[in-house]
């Protein structure tokens, strides 16, 4: 007999002056979500992933130093470093992209920065 598993995505409540809502995230969600490939049902909100990185752009925290209300900071940490590959040096990276879909300025460069710091 087999069981079908049932697995529950994880989200978090956070409330910072960095997040964007559900209804902006939707408008990128198709965009990050191609980001990996789908091996397995994803376990963590990727709204709660980006918010996370907007609060440590906006912040200039450390990855350790995400609030517990973020997922893990290794998770965030993975999640960066997928979206800000570019894949060749003319294309921008998928985080830019969605950031200028959003009209949100962040300096990656220098948010970039933040993982020799972690």
């Amino acid at each position: 007999f087999a069981q079908k598993l049932e697995l529950t995505m994880r989200t978090f409540t956070h409330r910072y002056g960095s997040d964007i809502t559900r209804d902006q995230f939707n408008l990128i969600r198709a965009d990050l979500e191609d980001a990996r490939k789908h091996t397995a049902p994803r376990q963590i909100d990727l709204y709660d992933v980006f918010c996370a990185m907007l609060y440590t752009m906006k912040n200039g925290c450390t990855w350790r130093d995400l609030p517990s209300d973020f997922p893990k900071w290794q998770t965030v940490y993975y999640y960066w470093v997928l979206w800000t590959k570019q894949e060749n040096p003319i294309e921008m990276a998928l985080l830019t992209r969605v950031l200028k879909k959003l009209s949100l300025s962040y300096d990656l460069a220098k948010a970039g920065q933040l993982e020799l710091r972690s």
